[in-house]
Order: C-alpha cells, then sequence, then structure tokens
C-alpha cells in the first residue's frame, strides 16, 4: 500500500480490499493535489465513477442572512472502496480523467 500524506488519510478509513486500479490513490501512482473536499455521495451508477455533492453557507450582507449553496462533483472511485449512496467521503483533486473527473476519492470518512 501506497504512503499517503497524512493530512489526507486522518480521518479516513483505509480499504479492506486490494486492487490493481492505475488511477487507485491507495494502490496505484496518480499525483494527487492539495484541494480536498468532503460531501456526501449522491450517485454511484456510473461505472467508475460517484457523484458528490458539496454544500456550504454564503453570507448575504444585504439581508444579513446565510444562504445555502451546492454542487455536484464526479470523482473517480476505485474497485477497492466500498461506498453507496449516502455515505460522507473525502474527495481529493488529481490530473484531469476525464471531461466532468478531476477528482478521485479517498473513502468513507471515519465515525465519531
Amino acid at each position: 500500500m501506497r504512503k499517503l500524506p497524512d493530512y489526507l488519510i486522518e480521518d479516513v478509513e483505509p480499504p479492506a480490499a486490494e486492487c490493481d486500479d492505475d488511477k487507485c490513490p491507495w494502490h496505484g501512482n496518480i499525483s494527487l493535489r492539495k484541494k480536498t473536499l468532503i460531501g456526501r455521495v449522491v450517485s454511484t451508477k456510473m461505472t467508475g465513477t460517484i457523484s458528490v455533492e458539496i454544500s456550504w453557507l454564503r453570507y448575504v450582507p444585504k439581508y444579513k442572512r446565510y444562504e445555502r449553496r451546492r454542487r455536484k462533483i464526479h470523482a473517480h472511485i476505485s474497485p477497492c472502496l466500498s461506498v453507496k449512496e449516502g455515505d460522507v467521503v473525502k474527495i481529493v483533486e488529481v490530473r484531469r480523467l476525464a471531461k466532468t473527473v478531476a477528482f478521485v476519492t479517498l473513502g468513507k470518512l471515519k465515525k465519531k
């Protein structure tokens, strides 16, 4: 298993299975970038790709209130990870893998 930086994997469950995917952050040789996001899995219907919904609050000064914003991001998922809809996952930016895929899934977050 490849050694990932501690700041990336401190709250992620490592995979139990092995895989031979080159784009796997645990067993492959893809280089990771700095941007990490945490979101909820919305769809797992694509082959090798999941949709992750990222939500945040934005302050609106005119009304002195916050509004909710959200975005769906496609992320590559390796066969060694078992993720289903509704799970909270951590994704990391990588080089562009497809037209809409520029993130890879690290894994599910640990329960606190």
